[in-house]
């Protein structure tokens, strides 16, 4: 089994804090094995983090968490932009177009991008996965309904820490049945459903300063834009 993190930010992201290197340091002091930095819209810092992740003895997984027209899809395995605001459909297209992933975060938190209140559950299927627990939650109820929804359906299913400081890194993970220490062996076993998921709720206080430093650091970058 291989411990893989599959949702976390870097500073590229609007409302990420820490540059790749902590979050491959993180990474590496809490003995994963993958990493995949997802930034909203962008994909600049994963691609250099997938370079980098070999000194930090990880796996390296290309990635970035897309806001389609529906809301967050997670593309894994790819290495060009996905570009916002497309419907979920061509969204998951796009992906597939490039051999990834596309893995449905966080579906049923509206509040949170997710997609399940804009499209059919038969197009929520479509998707590679689903996943299933996401550390940043509230109540837990989303995440049950998420694992309902990818159990009947004979989904597999991931986890994510959803992280935005690098601290959280590993805070909630995917395990991957597989000695196959490559993206393409990872993506594979996700794809077959050879996952289990395995994280803890991040703490009150972090996800307070996650989301208030997110705010600030979104306001400065749309005030930057403007000049």
């Amino acid at each position: 089994m291989l411990s893989v993190e599959l949702h976390a930010h870097s500073s590229l992201s609007y409302d990420g804090r820490d540059p790749v290197e902590l979050l491959l340091a993180q990474a590496e002091a809490v003995g994963l094995d993958a990493l995949a930095v997802t930034d909203h819209d962008e994909i600049d810092a994963s691609l250099e983090a997938a370079a980098l992740a070999p000194e930090y003895g990880l796996v390296g997984i290309p990635a970035m968490e897309v806001t389609s027209a529906a809301g967050h899809i997670l593309a894994f395995g790819i290495d060009e932009l996905v570009p916002a605001g497309l419907s979920y459909d061509e969204t998951l297209d796009r992906i597939h177009e490039q051999g990834g992933v596309a893995v449905v975060p966080h579906p049923f938190q509206s509040s949170r991008h997710g997609v399940a209140a804009h499209i059919s559950r038969d197009q929520l299927a479509d998707a590679d996965a689903i996943e299933v627990y996401n550390s940043r939650l509230f109540t837990g109820w989303a995440n049950r309904k998420a694992k309902r929804f990818a159990t009947a359906r004979g989904l597999p299913m991931t986890a994510g820490s959803d992280a935005h400081i690098s601290e959280m890194v590993g805070q909630a993970v995917t395990q991957v049945g597989t000695d196959d220490r490559s993206v393409e062996g990872i993506l594979d076993a996700i794809v077959a459903g050879e996952t289990s998921v395995v994280g803890s709720r991040t703490p009150w206080r972090i996800s307070f300063r996650q989301f208030g430093g997110g705010i600030k650091r979104r306001i400065k970058r749309t005030v930057s834009d403007l000049v």
